[in-house]
Order: structure tokens, then sequence, then C-alpha cells
């Protein structure tokens, strides 16, 4: 081992600033993030490329060609914001994953009351799965969860547990809560 150990936490981390998401139309996700999901727009920028060198894989990882047409950020809430990314690059695929498969991923957004935003997400024609579902037993009794998509078939998630969950009364660590920071 080369260095010191400075033990288990990364040196500064503070938390999470931004969950980046790649979409297939910034105009669309735009509109479903603040439309739907009352997000509003902070900023926007770009276009970003290197049209002779390989910036873009040296510091992003994707293609040299890559072009990210537009950066947009988009606060919801207390919390993370939302960092979106169009882009355009010689080798670029759209899988569209399920919460199974590897790499898939989803964002949870807490909410007061489940069954309005439900009814809600129903009012605005997004696609929901059965639910919300409340969950009664194990460590995370006390919360109700319902999953939906975005347009282009990004896995969002509902959730809400006004009185906590079941792991909260063991003491130990608890998770940081946005119902919390109000």
């Amino acid at each position: 081992m080369t260095g010191q150990d400075t033990g288990r936490a990364a040196p500064g981390i503070r938390g999470v600033d931004h969950i980046g998401i790649t979409v297939p139309d910034m105009d669309e996700a735009v509109a479903f993030f603040t439309g739907v999901l009352g997000g509003e727009v902070a900023l926007s920028f770009g276009p970003f490329s290197d049209d002779a060198g390989t910036f873009m894989t040296d510091h992003l990882g994707v293609d040299a060609r890559a072009v990210i047409r537009t950066i947009t950020l988009i606060r919801c809430g207390n919390g993370a914001n939302i960092e979106l990314f169009q882009y355009s690059a010689p080798d670029q695929s759209a899988p569209l994953l399920r919460n199974s498969d590897i790499g898939a991923q989803h964002i949870a957004f807490y909410v007061d009351d489940i069954a309005a935003m439900k009814a809600h997400l129903d009012a605005h024609g997004v696609r929901s799965f059965a639910g919300p579902l409340p969950i009664g037993e194990g460590p995370a009794a006390g919360q109700s969860i319902l999953y939906f998509l975005a347009p282009w078939g990004l896995q969002l998630e509902a959730i809400s547990y006004p009185k906590g969950m079941a792991y909260e009364r063991e003491g130990g660590v608890r998770l940081w809560s946005p119902k919390d920071a109000a």
C-alpha cells in the first residue's frame, strides 16, 4: 500500500452535488423535469467538442469525436441537482436498462404525499408501475414507493416515509433525507 491511510472517508466529501443523465432530446427532458417534476433550470451551456484532439476521451472517457450539444442543470427541491447532457457521438448507443440490468440506475424523489404524486403523474400521462406500494415489514417498513418512467424510458421513483423507517429505531447510521432538510 502506498501513501498514508486516511480512513474510510474520501477527503472533503460533503454530499452528492448532482446526478448526470444523458438524454436523447434536451427540450423534452427539460420540459419533463420542470413541467412535470417541478424543477427549475439554473443554467444551460454548450456545445463542447474537440475536432482534432483527444480531450473528450482523455477527460470524459467518450469517443474523441463526441459532441456535448447542451448541458442543462436543474434544481429539484432539496437534494442533488440534475445535470442533463445531450450528446452526439459516432459510437453512441441507446440501451433501455431495467432495474435488474447491470449498470441500471434510477433517481428517487422524496414526496410528502405519494398518492398525490401518483395522481399528478397520471394527470400528466406519465407511465408508472403498480403502486404506490406501502412497505409494512423489515428495515424499510414505513416507506411507500412508486416507480415511473421519463418519456425516454429513464426509471424514476417517488418515495415517502413521513414517520421514518423501521431501521431508524435501532440507532446507528441514518440515511440522509430531504424531509429532514426542510
